[in-house]
């Protein structure tokens, strides 16, 4: 059954909220106007939901923008018409514009983080929306906020009221942002990219607060985001937007079923999954189109495989096919039957080392030591890491997995001796890294490296990038002289797709997805044997995911490399690892081959991460979720970290911590319900 299944909308009866008819937006900027969003249409009915999906530098958000009116300073609409039961939202002066943002459209912004008041309570920010749009003071502004609280799943509302974002999850960012969103009892919802940095099972919830309250109020909602499984789980009608205009639309299970334009299917085509394990995911080869100029003919044709000639010199028309909306040549007279292309070619990794793991941890602890008082006496300690033990074997690929806060970049940086480890200890090569001083490290720094999630972050924005690249080699004193080192940059710089011309560029002059590959060759630099990779696509849209994984596959492939790859997208584990070590609250709770512990999970807390990823069939796995939040490492819980979570927990559960239960083949799990086979029958299920 599907979500939507679950929640069914009133969309026969359903009538028109927004009605959106050549929408165009122009910045200004110094040397020319940009047009991010140019002659756009598509409307938005009652209880529905409208996906509005593309890759970043699209138009989506500045559509949204144009919308509530939150243009920046320099944007202006230059034309179209937007109307919203029937009132001309253009035509409506500032001071009446107030009244509709909030009270009648309400928006919850991509990062909660930066959207939510830093030195304002949880409950005043909510106040504020049920003062001015529902007059809502005192203790009924109160009771209105706890309420609203509790409807999107927040617990302990009446704790969470008093406190700071600085405090809350991620997720619990989020969903007071809904809840703010909500508190002015809009008709129309726009969430722009609501989960794209929440972990799967938070994004599970949130989704759900989002299809709930929308079928209970009746809500009409814009959704966007490049997330093709969100889309799948919430969207009744979808457009497909490229270059500041629509290219495609239609109903999802018409869209799902067979996408129609080149864009919409390669956005297919680059989607990891178990089923391309072994082969290179299809690509789109170079960036959206800059914005600042007139365009003659198809916007898409310079990275469209079925470009025509007429393409590149005449605007295509819009064509009706069952059910959608294409705006492409190749549908001109009739629809045209596509060839699919060959499956791509196997890209071979390399055998395990038979001699043993290239890296190994033995019960590896990271504590951090929480201070108080006058003389910061140690009251306590953060159990980040506690016990952890890992494998990697030479050409492999072991996958880290699990929610933030897990501890999971944390052991990568204990590793690599960023963090300076508390216990245990970490092979490497034969050698015993844990303890080493820092010059001492240095001598195995040519082996370990890694990729940051940010690359922006960790690029010295004052840097150029051959510089960046050089003072790493020379650091660690790799290649002959000056000559061959910028040599190898050249070479490198070209091996990871890159332009050696680029050189001499900064990092803010480079896309995301080119800054992450500027990062991958900064580490391959140094000729390394294990790279250790912190969520390298997370922050990527599929096409842009899609060239970085299949750079790692043929860099493994081509050198031997090993890879940690910590994340928490499974479709992407699901593609390119090995091995899976699945952890919460500091320790392994299951871990084995990638094909035995992925079909086969065992423990509750494996099955929940799975049950929570969208599926592009609208389907989910038969699991129970895990419900509210990962406990505070600090005070973790006892026996069974998971327990307050775990559908399955008994009394054994919340006293004594599971010994490990041997499954199959390297296939290990930490569960009470299957060392004592009471957990069989949920597993079945």
């Amino acid at each position: 059954m599907t979500i939507l299944e679950e929640f069914p909308h009133p969309v026969a009866s359903a009538t028109e909220l927004l009605a959106v008819r050549g929408l165009k937006v122009t910045l200004h900027a110094r040397e020319a106007a940009l047009r991010p969003v140019d002659g756009v249409s598509f409307s938005v009915r009652s209880g529905e939901t409208f996906a509005l999906l593309g890759e970043s530098g699209c138009g989506k958000s500045m559509t949204a923008l144009a919308l509530m009116r939150l243009l920046p300073l320099s944007g202006r609409i230059a034309g179209g018409e937007v109307r919203f039961v029937g009132q001309d939202l253009l035509a409506r002066p500032e001071s009446a514009m107030r009244e509709v943002r909030g009270g009648q459209i309400a928006m919850i912004f991509q990062e909660p983080s930066t959207s939510l008041n830093p030195v304002m309570t949880v409950f005043d920010q909510i106040a504020e929306v049920l003062v001015l749009h529902r007059g809502l003071r005192g203790e009924s502004a109160r009771k209105e906020a706890l309420r609203l609280l509790a409807a999107v799943g927040i617990p302990d509302p009446e704790e969470r009221l008093a406190t700071y974002p600085f405090e809350l999850s991620g997720g619990m960012k989020q969903r007071v942002m809904i809840a703010m969103a909500l508190a002015g009892e809009p008709q129309l919802l726009i969430a722009d990219e609501p989960t794209t940095a929440l972990d799967v099972t938070i994004q599970a919830q949130v989704l759900e607060v989002l299809v709930r309250l929308q079928a209970e109020r009746g809500m009409g909602m814009l959704l966007i985001t490049h997330d093709l499984g969100v889309v799948s789980k919430m969207a009744h009608q979808v457009g497909v937007m490229y270059a500041g205009e629509l290219v495609e639309t239609g109903d999802r299970a018409h869209f799902f079923a067979a996408p129609l334009h080149p864009y919409s299917r390669k956005l297919f085509a680059a989607l990891p999954s178990e089923a391309l394990r072994g082969r290179a995911l299809e690509t789109l080869l170079g960036t959206v189109p800059p914005l600042d100029r007139e365009f003659v003919g198809c916007r898409f044709a310079d990275r469209c495989p079925s470009v025509m000639a007429r393409c590149r010199n005449e605007a295509p028309a819009w064509h009706r096919i069952d059910g959608q909306q294409v705006r492409c040549h190749l549908f001109d007279g009739q629809r045209s039957e596509w060839v699919r292309a060959a499956p791509a070619e196997l890209v071979a990794a390399p055998p395990g080392d038979a001699r043993g793991p290239v890296l190994q941890t033995r019960d590896l602890e990271v504590h951090f030591p929480i201070r108080k008082g006058l003389f910061k006496r140690v009251v306590g300690h953060v159990r980040a890491v506690d016990r952890v033990s890992l494998s990697l074997a030479a050409g492999r690929t072991l996958a880290l997995v699990g929610e933030s806060g897990c501890g999971k970049t944390t052991v990568g940086k204990a590793i690599l001796q960023l963090v300076r480890p508390t216990g245990g200890s970490v092979q490497f090569g034969g050698h015993q890294l844990a303890g080493l001083s820092s010059q001492a490290m240095n001598e195995h720094r040519k082996g370990l490296q890694m990729v940051f999630q940010d690359p922006f972050a960790s690029l010295n924005p004052r840097m150029r990038i051959g510089d960046i690249l050089l003072e790493g080699m020379a650091a660690l004193k790799v290649g002959p002289d000056l000559a061959a080192r910028h040599a190898r940059i050249d070479e490198l710089l070209q091996r990871v797709g890159l332009d050696a011309a680029m050189r001499s560029r900064f990092p803010h002059e480079f896309s995301g997805g080119q800054r992450q590959r500027i990062a991958i060759a900064r580490a391959l630099a140094v000729a390394p044997r294990v790279i250790v990779c912190d969520e390298p696509t997370s922050a990527l849209d599929v096409s842009v995911q899609a060239q970085i994984l299949n750079l790692l596959r043929e860099l493994q492939a081509e050198l031997g490399l090993s890879y940690l790859f910590i994340t928490h997208n499974l479709a992407v584990v699901d593609y390119l690892a090995h091995d899976v070590a699945v952890m919460y609250l500091g320790r392994i709770v299951e871990a084995g081959p990638a094909e035995q512990l992925l079909r086969g999970p065992a423990h509750p807390y494996t099955r929940a991460l799975l049950a929570a990823v969208p599926r592009l069939d609208g389907e989910h796995i038969s699991a129970p979720r895990a419900g509210g939040e990962i406990p505070s490492p600090i005070n973790p819980p006892r026996g069974c970290h998971f327990h307050p979570r775990c559908p399955l927990a008994r009394d054994i559960c919340r006293s004594e911590y599971p010994a490990a239960s041997v499954l199959g083949e390297a296939h290990v799990v930490h569960c009470h319900a299957v060392r004592e086979g009471w957990g069989e029958v949920a597993r079945a299920g």
